[in-house]
């Protein structure tokens, strides 16, 4: 692998970013840095608990401080919250100096996942249908990643095979 820029993973919550990126730091011999787990660790409190004694303009201003301060390392793995692409700084950088991974997930899977973990914020307010909007939403900004990753018939064991497929050939 000649790349020196990052890997960054994006996608809905509970599309397995973190897993992904922990099984592609392992394989490539990389640092991971999982921005959620970075911001709890600053803060001493988990996201749901920033969004509820905080607000969550201030969980994307200290998002975006966070994005853009990971990104300076090199030849990392980086995986961002579910909602962090959607900010235009973080974005255009992503989009300009590394290289992004989309782990597409369909709506079905995505709530199932959600719906078992009660640490999202968001999602534990929001019907199935509001996230499915949501979901059709981020699907449009997620799709200026530089790849597309379909995960829905793929083991984790796959993801990372097709994901190291493209990033070793850049």
């Amino acid at each position: 692998m000649n790349s020196k820029k990052n890997l960054v993973l994006l996608g809905m919550m509970a599309s397995g970013k973190s897993t992904i990126g922990t099984l592609l730091s392992e394989k490539l011999r990389l640092k991971f840095f999982d921005i959620d787990k970075i911001i709890e660790k600053e803060m001493g409190m988990t996201i749901a608990q920033i969004f509820d004694q905080k607000n969550e303009i201030f969980f994307r201003s200290l998002e975006e401080k966070t994005v853009l301060e990971t990104l300076q390392n090199k030849n990392s793995i980086i995986s961002l919250g579910g909602g962090a692409f959607f900010n235009e700084k973080i974005r255009k950088e992503i989009i300009m100096n590394h290289v992004s991974f989309w782990l597409d997930c369909s709506s079905k899977i995505l709530l199932n996942r959600m719906r078992k973990n009660k640490k999202r914020p968001i999602a534990n307010k929001l019907t199935n249908k509001e996230l499915e909007e949501l979901i059709n939403k981020r699907k449009k900004i997620y799709r200026k990643a530089n790849f597309k990753i379909n995960c829905d018939k793929l083991s984790k064991q796959q993801i990372v095979a097709n994901i190291l497929r493209s990033y070793e050939t850049i």
